[in-house]
């Protein structure tokens, strides 16, 4: 297999900053690439995207993806000009020191280094600890608070400074393909489903914000849009790699297709007719077994008013909430056709009741 050109909207997606409450980036990224397709196209005040096509079809079906990703905000700068800082999301210690960082201010981009004491400098149970937040600090090469004070402000926001690169064919790396992946694909399915010349539902796209700490986004949005039918579009975890018990978190494998979830939080009509559609289009796909409700915007979808029919398919992932996630590109293309083959199997006589 020959290297993969990822599409120009991915790319942007993920180079655009967006830790969660800070989504500018993103949001720029989405207006530039979903709102000229769009018949209507909607903002709101957490920073939500909303995009609409045939808006009259019936049934109406939303598909979600949120543009947030994991970050750092600096709470607190020491006489020596050392930032120190909380993080949005949910960040594992063991893998913070150490990373580029681009703090996000009002007067632009001022690039850090994670820092904590070397390991020359601990001693042999030291060496056996996880960091804790309060003992890793952002350098930023200033000399004293003053001197940080001029180019950094308490409330700022940080990413890792981590790029895309293609590691071989159509596997790549990056820093938050959770979500941007899925931002991209349910935008994606949006912008082919809109040449469609006959599409009986109403297609909306939602790119939500704040998911990272806890659907915020997303629980606005689907109480304002309250869709017939729902599909939420985020990562799961790849179970592929060393050290995982399948016993315990089940298979799903990169390159293996998208991964449909079953489960109290999935709705029965949803699940079935994703499996259908991916048969009849021959769409590889994988089971996802979840016996309570997912960690992603489906739960707060689900809940929505007086309640949305929701779903959820995610895109195999290695290495979650670290700055080097893994996934296939073909995995990606996969998920925006199973996307778009649900929405053209809709007719007025289907029904989330059940």
């Amino acid at each position: 297999m020959k290297e993969e050109t990822p599409p120009s909207f991915l790319l942007e997606l993920l180079e655009a900053r967006s830790p969660s409450g800070h989504e500018f980036e993103a949001q720029a990224v989405i207006d530039k690439y979903v709102k000229p397709v769009a018949d209507v196209y909607e903002k709101d005040v957490l920073g939500n995207r909303i995009a609409r096509i045939n808006p009259k079809g019936n049934p109406s079906v939303m598909f979600m993806g949120h543009m947030d990703e994991l970050g750092l905000q600096i709470t607190y700068i020491d006489d020596k000009g050392f930032l120190y800082f909380d993080t949005i999301g949910g960040h594992d210690l063991s893998i913070i020191s150490g990373r580029r960082v681009h703090i996000l201010t009002d007067k632009g981009v001022v690039k850090g280094v994670t820092g904590k004491r070397a390991v020359h400098l601990m001693d042999a149970n030291d060496r056996t600890k996880v960091p804790q937040r309060h003992e890793i600090w952002i350098d930023i090469g200033a000399k004293t608070r003053l001197d940080a004070e001029l180019r950094v402000h308490v409330g700022d926001v940080a990413v890792y400074d981590h790029g895309f690169e293609v590691l071989a064919d159509d596997i790549v790396t990056g820093r938050a393909f959770d979500d941007k992946g899925g931002c991209y694909i349910v935008c994606e399915a949006l912008r082919r489903l809109a040449k469609e010349k006959k599409l009986a539902a109403s297609v909306i796209a939602v790119a939500s914000t704040q998911e990272e700490i806890g659907t915020r986004g997303a629980a606005t949005s689907a109480f304002a849009v309250q869709p017939d039918f729902a599909i939420a579009v985020d990562v799961s975890h790849a179970t592929d790699h060393p050290d995982t018990d399948h016993r315990k978190f089940g298979k799903t494998v990169l390159g293996g297709g998208p991964i449909i979830t079953r489960g109290p939080n999935i709705n029965p009509f949803i699940f079935k007719r994703l499996v259908e559609v991916a048969e009849k289009n021959n769409i590889p796909y994988q089971l996802e077994a979840e016996p309570r409700p997912t960690g992603t915007d489906a739960r707060a979808i689900q809940m929505a008013a007086k309640g949305v029919a929701t779903g959820l398919i995610s895109l195999p992932l290695r290495y979650m909430h670290t700055p080097s996630e893994i996934v296939s590109l073909t995995d990606a293309e996969n998920c925006v056709k199973l996307l778009m083959a649900f929405a053209k199997s809709l007719t007025k006589k289907d029904s989330g009741v059940w």
